[in-house]
Formats: structure tokens, C-alpha cells, sequence
């Protein structure tokens, strides 16, 4: 009963999706191919002769809408989803909001100084929390043209994070993992300069995972919530499609 008590409690608090809603026009990564995306395919219906019900097949990039990467999305070798447990996907959460820089610079990279200024105001990030990156870039969903934020010659200009922030998180804070609302982990020219993804090779490489293109973020306290993370149990999946939502008091 201890635990009914506590799920009543949970039940009085603040219920935030984190997750974009899907269907067959969503956006996804430019790199995948045209036609990797067909949900609800009827194979059978209500008037089938053989069996009266409706039942649906879906076809999706591993790495579709809100969505996890495993260690092994990046790294040759490295484990995917079985090394998590269904209480690792249960988290304190932290959300790190730059909303106001990236107004003034799409392409903002978080910084040393952001995390100092948002430690001596909130406290210390504390060892195994998921730290999210607020930028706003979830209000661009479902414009796949607004999220990647294309220029003339097709080159994409979006927020994120850089190798420095990622690495004290890690290092310095022994995070569990890290989200954000973009298609990419690093900011746009931490990736042009890097000419890889660094930021999301480093995080996966670490035996962490990330939650990709998130949603309401700027709904969430910096501190106190609790996030949940669901997705489907696929055998060596590198990536999959997840709910995922906040709860706070």
C-alpha cells in the first residue's frame, strides 16, 4: 500500500510529455532515406473474413521523431539497449534553459560559463541525472525546413551542445545521460569545426545513452522533476522512438 500512497501523491503533481506526437508526414534526419517511414499500414480490418479486427504495421528509422541513441548508434561494438535497466530510464531531471541565447544565435553552443551561472543559481548538478538542453527548437516541430534551419546552400544551422559542457558533465557531475530538442547533439559549427559529431560520439561512447528532439522543455523547473523513458525491447537496436514525460510537485 506504501506504494499506491506514493503513486496518489505522484498523481496530485505536474504530468509534462516530453514526446512529439508521429504520423507518416513527421520529420526526421535529412541522412535517411526517402520512404523509411510508413506507420499504420491496415493488414487487416473490422471487415476482414478472416479475423474481424484491425491491426496495423509500422515502419520507422530506429532514430525517428523523440527518440533514444545506444552506445553502439556510433560506436562499432559498444552494447545498445540491453545494458539498461527499466530503473535507468527513471532519472532525476535537469533542464539547463539557453533560450535566450539562442534567440540571439541559432547556432548557440552552451558553454562552461552557462553551467557555472546555472550551478550558483540552482546547486549542483548532482551524479546520475539526465541534463536536458532547453533552446525552444521544439516549437519548430513539425517543419522539418524550420528544425534543420537550412541556408541557401542546404547547410544546417541549429543550437546544442559543445564537447567542453558534455565532458564536465560526464567527467566532473557523473550524469547518466543528456537530451535536447534537436535532430543533433552539437551545435551546428561544433560540428563544422570537429567535422564529426563529437558531442554525441563522446556521450554514446561513454556507455550513456540520449534522448533526441524532445518537447516542452521550457514547461519544466530546472530542478526537481523526474523524467520516464519508455521505448519498445528490440534486440540490438542502436535508436528507437520513445515516450517519455516529466513529473513534479
Amino acid at each position: 500500500m506504501g506504494l499506491w500512497n506514493m503513486l496518489a501523491e505522484l498523481k496530485k503533481c505536474r504530468w509534462v510529455e516530453l514526446s512529439h506526437t508521429l504520423n507518416n508526414g513527421s520529420p526526421f534526419w535529412s541522412g535517411i532515406p526517402e520512404g523509411s517511414v510508413e506507420l499504420c499500414k491496415t493488414v487487416f480490418d473490422y471487415d476482414s473474413e478472416m479475423l474481424r479486427c484491425r491491426i496495423h504495421t509500422f515502419k520507422f528509422p530506429g532514430q525517428f521523431g523523440t527518440h533514444i541513441d545506444f552506445p553502439n548508434h556510433f560506436i562499432d561494438g559498444a552494447p545498445g539497449p540491453e545494458i539498461f535497466s527499466v530503473a535507468d530510464h527513471v532519472l532525476p531531471l535537469v533542464v539547463i534553459d539557453i533560450r535566450d541565447k539562442v534567440a540571439e544565435n541559432p547556432e548557440y553552443a552552451i558553454t562552461l560559463a552557462d553551467i557555472e551561472a546555472f550551478e550558483a543559481e540552482h546547486g549542483v548538478i548532482p551524479a546520475g541525472a539526465f541534463v536536458a538542453l532547453c533552446t525552444g527548437w521544439c516549437h519548430r516541430w513539425p517543419s522539418n525546413d524550420a528544425l534543420n534551419n537550412f541556408d541557401d546552400e542546404g547547410g544546417e544551422h541549429a543550437p546544442g551542445w559543445s564537447l567542453p559542457v558534455v565532458r564536465f558533465l560526464v567527467e566532473e557531475r557523473a550524469i547518466a545521460a543528456i537530451g535536447h530538442e534537436t535532430f543533433d547533439t552539437d551545435a551546428s559549427p561544433e560540428a563544422a569545426r570537429e567535422g564529426d559529431l563529437a558531442c554525441e560520439r563522446y556521450i554514446l561512447d561513454s556507455g550513456r545513452f540520449q534522448v533526441e528532439v524532445m518537447d516542452n522543455l521550457d514547461q519544466l523547473p530546472a530542478t526537481g522533476a523526474i523524467i520516464f523513458i519508455a521505448y519498445p525491447r528490440i534486440e540490438g537496436a542502436t535508436g528507437l522512438p520513445v515516450r517519455a514525460w516529466a513529473v513534479y510537485g
